[in-house]
């Protein structure tokens, strides 16, 4: 059994940790963390967990934590670069689901972040957990950065175009819509009920802290500097998200083909048959990426759309996804979980 813990178990990732781990025949969970709900039953905060997880939040401990085989970080950026360091010196592995290793150019990070990276020497070691992309440096790796998950969308979406160089790279653009989760467990007005419902509003249009975490992966498929206008916004649900991305091609191809094929052998990412619209409500709840492609009137300007749940392939189950492929279990286990509907 995999001795798992996880640092920051009151989130919506954290909870949504918990719910694929519970169910994982291959884990053993061993310790949760919380700073303001130590003592507290994890099953008292979270009903859906009972007689699932017996043990109680706990304080924040490298010692504990370091009885564990694998240690997930379900954290705000700054946190898990405090402690991931001393966790793999003393043999644990690292799954951070937040931002703090994801980006390459530490003075970037600093500069979208508003602090200072307190653990750069880890930055460089730490391998980018899109299966999609890195699954033989994943199985090797002692620390996985997450991807976010409006990137997770929006890679998986240009991949295919740009590893064959069928598109202008210089003009791309990644139209997105999120549910609230996506903002976090926290109070905030904007996302009441009330202020959220029955609207729908782009947000953080001249630069959102995803955009050179995008970037940084699209210029590795094309091998070469991209330019990306992404827009997100804030949609009236509670899960999932809707990418539509937009690029010019350069040559005639049969994009159902080229998109079948890259993704024949990937259990987590589905390509719809042609003509397909994909929904949110199709991967609510699973680790599912469901992609279509589209040549508007047969011209020369491709669409994909792209969907995914925000908790699940854009967080938790991603992380678990990883997991398995460090661990050397099967990819999907803990993650056959079928989409709800409706």
């Amino acid at each position: 059994m995999i001795k798992v813990g996880i640092v920051g178990g009151t989130g919506y990732t954290g909870v949504e940790l918990l719910r694929l781990l519970a169910g994982h025949s291959k884990v053993e969970l061993r310790v949760i963390t919380s700073r303001s709900e130590a003592g507290m039953p994890v099953a008292d905060m979270f009903p859906n967990l009972r007689d699932k997880v017996d043990l109680c939040f706990s304080e924040p401990s490298v010692e504990a934590l370091s009885s564990c085989d694998v240690v997930f970080f379900a954290t705000p950026h700054g946190v898990a670069m405090k402690s991931a360091g001393e966790l793999i010196e003393n043999g644990v592995k690292v799954i951070d689901l937040g931002a703090d290793f994801r980006i390459k150019d530490i003075l970037v990070w600093e500069r979208w972040y508003g602090m200072q990276h307190t653990a750069p020497e880890l930055v460089d070691e730490a391998v980018y957990g899109l299966p999609e992309v890195n699954r033989k440096a994943i199985k090797q790796a002692r620390l996985i950065a997450c991807p976010g998950c409006y990137p997770t969308a929006v890679q998986l979406g240009f991949m295919p175009l740009l590893e064959q160089g069928l598109i202008d790279v210089n003009h791309l653009i990644a139209d997105a819509k999120s549910g609230v989760s996506g903002a976090g467990r926290k109070a905030n007005v904007g996302t009441l009920m009330c202020e959220a419902s029955e609207s729908m509003k782009a947000y953080a249009v001249p630069g959102h802290r995803h955009l050179p975490e995008i970037s940084q992966g699209l210029v590795q498929m094309a091998k070469g500097e991209v330019g990306l206008t992404f827009v997100p916004h804030l949609t009236p649900m509670i899960r999932g998200i809707h990418a539509t991305l937009y690029a010019t091609l350069k040559s005639d191809t049969d994009l159902q083909s080229l998109y079948q094929q890259r993704y024949e052998s990937e259990p987590f990412v589905d390509v719809m048959p042609a003509g397909a619209h994909p929904e949110t409500r199709s991967v609510k709840g699973a680790n599912q990426c469901r992609i279509a492609i589209h040549r508007p009137q047969g011209g020369d300007t491709v669409v994909v759309l792209s969907v995914i749940d925000n908790l699940v392939k854009g967080a938790a189950g991603q992380a678990v996804q990883s997991m398995n492929i460090l661990f050397d279990l099967d990819e999907q286990a803990g993650l056959e979980i079928i989409a709800l509907l409706p």
